[in-house]
Formats: structure tokens, sequence, C-alpha cells
């Protein structure tokens, strides 16, 4: 097992223009420092998650021309080199749908979801930081990235996972080595499970919420859309809200480029939740800076974005404020109809990854240009019609 405090120390033969010290991570709330290398997971003092005190600056457009065709070409943006145990993830198709909206294609990702791009940062920092183990909580789609990377890293690993979590999604993970805990209960009790879990000496904990380094893979998507759109981002993004990792990941990267004057204008974010469990847009229509109230968990077709109590619901509900954005909901006719038509366009995607489309496919932004995310494959759950809820 390697040290942390030797883990800290500068790699040699990093790509150009990356950190080789792991730089230190933050808690947003009360400012506790935590150290680079340390493999504590939250905030010491209040157990929130962790920001990463790093503020890259982005190349410009020009020089990323011949670069490798993956997410690690944004290599000054990126807290890690480009690691050994990359799958090619990142560079999905961007495809137009319908009048001025787009779609990123991310569920063709090597685990045919968009986590890949923040798994990837989590086998990659603990290989570095060589813990005993590795363990992980999800809905399904994280615990099988973190399983396949682990894989290829060579990493012990146990993802934790509710009652009741898709079939397809716990052979995926299994089929990776990772060992399974299957938690009687909903998604926050298996999180908590986990947590108590990642105290343990030698432990890694690859949490796709209280890491920071998953929001610096999943920003990529947006570095992404800068490129493939020339230098300019959209009017609105649109993205699926639970934990908030997409979106916060893309408001890092809008800062990024904003600040590194790459675009002149930064795009509204929308986020999209399944009315069924929505505590963020309850809050947004209060005006509040965080949750009110308690949200019930209930059955719903997004069950990857089912999130009673998200852990960064400040973060979200500021980020979505500052873009100029709000909020959205979608029903369960919207969601099941909105996956037929995909698949009637060609593109079969799982329940939770068409919320997006479910949102916007009506008309709600009118004639901004826009851009979904289709997170995950339909192989993952089914249609949602057959989906026991």
């Amino acid at each position: 097992m390697t040290n942390a405090t030797d883990a800290a120390e500068p790699l040699t033969g990093a790509t150009t223009g990356t950190p080789t010290v792991l730089p230190d991570s933050f808690c947003p709330a009360d400012g506790t420092r935590v150290p680079g290398g340390s493999l504590t997971w939250s905030c010491p003092t209040c157990r929130g998650p962790l920001d990463l005190d790093f503020s890259p600056s982005p190349a410009p457009l020009k020089a990323l021309a011949g670069r490798v065709n993956s997410l690690w070409r944004y290599a000054e943006c990126l807290p890690l080199p480009a690691p050994a145990i990359s799958l090619g993830e990142g560079r999905t198709p961007l495809v137009e749908l319908a009048g001025p909206v787009s779609a990123k294609l991310d569920f063709l990702m090597p685990t045919l979801s968009f986590k890949d791009r923040g798994a990837v940062m989590l086998a990659a920092l603990a290989r570095r930081l060589g813990p005993d183990r590795v363990i992980a909580d999800s809905s399904g789609n994280a615990g099988t990235a973190v399983a396949a990377y682990c894989a290829r890293a060579g990493l012990d690993c146990t993802v934790y996972v509710p009652a009741g979590t898709s079939p397809k999604k716990l052979e995926q993970i299994g089929a990776h080595g990772a060992r399974l805990e299957v938690v009687d209960g909903d998604r926050e009790s298996t999180a908590l499970a986990a947590r108590a879990a990642a105290d343990e000496p030698g432990t890694f904990y690859a949490s796709h919420v209280h890491n920071p380094y998953f929001l610096h893979g999943t920003k990529t998507y947006v570095h992404e859309l800068w490129e493939d759109l020339g230098g300019r981002l959209p009017d609105a993004l649109v993205v699926p809200v639970g934990n908030g990792t997409l979106l916060l990941g893309a408001a890092l990267a809008i800062r990024e480029l904003h600040t590194a004057g790459l675009i002149a204008r930064r795009p509204a974010l929308y986020a999209v939740q399944s009315a069924a469990v929505a505590p963020l847009a309850a809050a947004w229509r209060s005006g509040a800076d965080d949750l009110v109230g308690e949200t019930p968990m209930a059955p719903t077709y997004a069950e990857g974005i089912a999130i009673p109590r998200p852990l960064r619901a400040r973060q979200i509900l500021r980020a979505v404020r500052d873009s100029g954005g709000g909020f959205l909901t979608v029903t369960e006719d919207e969601i099941a109809a909105a996956q037929r038509d995909l698949a009637s366009r060609g593109l079969y995607v799982e329940s939770t990854g068409v919320a997006c489309w479910a949102a916007v496919r009506t008309g709600a932004l009118g004639d901004r240009t826009t851009v979904v995310p289709l997170c995950g494959a339909g192989a993952k759950t089914g249609l949602a019609e057959a989906m026991v809820g």
C-alpha cells in the first residue's frame, strides 16, 4: 500500500500542463482543508462533501489538434495526468435531435454511461494512493463504472447497491469482479452503509458525491461540447440532476472557459428532476438556498436521479441561479413517451437518461440552442413501461 504522504510526491512522465502534485481539498461549507494525497473522504468538521483547490487554464481550441481522442486531451484542466487505465472514455458524438435541440451520446461510453468520466478519475487517484480496498455506493451506473475502472487498475472493489437495483446493472458490476453488497432500503440507506465502511483504515471511498475528482471528470462533457461547436457553447445546457455531479461539473467547465476568455457568455443551466422525487425543484420554486422540508422516496422510472436529500443541494441551486437557468420536472408518462420517441429515432436510452429530452422536446425552452445528454444505454434497464414501479 502506498503511503498517502509518499503519494503527494511528483510523478515522472506526466502529461505536459497537468499537475503532478495532488492539490488540497476543502469544504465549501466551512473552509476546512484536507491535504492532497489523503484518504480522508469528507470534511473532518461537518462530514460534508469536498471541493478541489484547483483553478486550471484550458488550452485554446487550436492547441487541441492532434491530441489523444479521449477526455484526457484536456490535460491542462485535469488534476491528474493521463493514466494507463484509460479505456478511451470521452469524445462522445453530438447529434441533432429536433429544431434547436441536439444530444450528446454519453451512453456510448465504455460502461454505457456518462459516469465513466468521473469514475476513471477516482480509479486513477486510488491507484496512485494505493489503498487496501476501494468501496463505492450507487444505484447502478456509478457503481458499474467504478467497478470497471478498478478492474482495469487491479484494485480490490466493493460496490454497495440498494435492493431493487436493476438486475442488468448488478450483472454488469459483478462481471467486472467487484463484490456486491445489497442493502435493504433506499438509496440513502445504501450510502450510509458505504460511509460506515469508508472509515475503515486503508479504504478509498470512491464516492461520486463526496470526492471532487469525480466532478473534474464530468466537466469534460462541457469541454467537449465547446470543442465540437467550434469554440462556443449553446444557449442552454439541460442536465438531469439527482446528486448533481454532471451539473456541477458543467458549472466548473463553464467557469474555466469563461475565465480564460474562451467563451464570451455563459450558457443557462437547466436542471431536470423526476416530478416524483424533486427536492431541488421544490426548493427552487420556494426561492430557498437549500432544501426545504422532507421529500419522501417514491417510485419513478428515473431511478438514477431519485435522490431525496442531495448532499450538494446548496451548490446545485447556486450554480443554476448564477447561470440564469432554472428547474424542470417530468412525469412518468413524459419519461416513457420520451424513451419511445428516442427509440423511434434510433437511440435506445435508459429511462433516467431520457429525462432531459422529456423536459424539452415539446418546446419548453423555445428556440434557444440547447444540448441534452443521453446518459445511459437502454440495455441497462429496458423500457420504462416494463420496469416494476
